[in-house]
């Protein structure tokens, strides 16, 4: 994700958050299953279309996968979300993959052997069933030239903030009136969606993340400004003063800018620690001393939906 990007027109936007699976199911594609899987260059895994009640670690992770001559690629992350980012826009190497007739196999560098009977449902749309939690994961198809890389980064902007360890404030405008936030120094927003934990210190000059203070743990909130996709508001949830209430953007893939607006103060924070995702990464944990400590815990995203039953039947049974 590079400064103000505006790569494609929005229409294809609604169509990654809007599809849904059909009752129509063909087993039987036309094409083989490899053939079938290389045809597109990106799957985008669209997590509020899960059914059944469990989780496959790496596919709760990852926005889009990429299967390409039997080596699976993923993009788990949104700093470096782009055409011309991670991997050429395909994500990282994740693992390796086999697929014969109707079944995919996977060998995750971390999750190991995973196994899935694959359903085509439409021309671009595959479901992934697997047989040992009965949940099923629906992945639509698009070329490169064709996805909405800033589309998927500005809806999913709350995990973008969650990948780095500590964002630290390295500019104040000059123009607004003093306010209580100019005296936090660094920000920490942990994982767990769209409405979850942050972390606020008044700290000064902390070359590692690991050794911030962290004085405050609130809930934060993010959301949409009509007409502008690029542009989102951000509050902060403090109880020793009253909420405070941003307008967040994007400046590059390690820099975010919050407009104060009841001050008219800018800040610029810049991301320290970069974490990259493959099945699980570090987060902070606290001490009784108020320093962090270091835990692994799982990044994933949240599906929306409600849970509900899965109708596939466990043929394998």
């Amino acid at each position: 994700m590079k400064t103000l990007k505006l790569l494609f027109g929005f229409a294809l936007a609604a169509t990654i958050f809007t599809s849904c699976s059909t009752n129509t199911v063909y087993e039987e594609p036309a094409v083989s299953l490899n053939h079938l899987l290389g045809s597109y260059d990106l799957w985008y895994v669209d997590i509020n279309q899960t059914v059944g009640y469990g989780e496959t670690p790496f596919l709760q992770i990852a926005f889009t996968l990429s299967f390409r001559n039997g080596v699976l690629f993923a993009n788990n992350n949104l700093v470096g979300f782009g055409p011309n980012g991670q991997g050429n826009g395909f994500g990282i190497d994740i693992g390796e993959y086999d697929a014969y007739e109707m079944t995919l196999d996977i060998y995750h560098d971390l999750d190991g052997y995973q196994t899935f009977d694959v359903y085509q449902v439409d021309f671009d749309t595959i479901e992934l069933y697997n047989p040992f939690n009965d949940t099923s994961y629906f992945l639509h198809g698009y070329q490169k030239s064709q996805f909405d890389y800033d589309f998927v980064f500005y809806d999913n902007i709350h995990y973008f903030l969650q990948e780095y360890n500590a964002w630290e404030k390295t500019y104040t405008s000059q123009m607004g009136a003093l306010n209580e936030f100019d005296d936090e120094n660094y920000l920490q927003f942990l994982a767990g969606g769209n409405d979850s934990e942050f972390r606020s210190s008044k700290d000064y000059n902390i070359l590692n993340p690991d050794d911030i203070y962290w004085d405050y743990t609130g809930v934060y909130g993010v959301g949409n400004i009509t007409g502008n996709t690029h542009l989102k508001t951000l509050t902060l949830d403090y109880d020793y003063f009253d909420n405070e209430f941003f307008e967040l953007s994007v400046v590059n893939d390690q820099v975010i800018e919050l407009y104060h607006a009841n001050s008219g103060t800018t800040y610029e924070f810049t991301g320290r620690g970069y974490i990259q995702y493959m099945r699980n990464a570090e987060a902070k944990g606290i001490t009784n001393d108020g320093k962090t400590k270091s835990s692994d815990i799982m990044k994933k995203r949240k599906q929306k939906t409600a849970k509900r039953d899965n109708p596939r039947v466990n043929k394998r049974n």
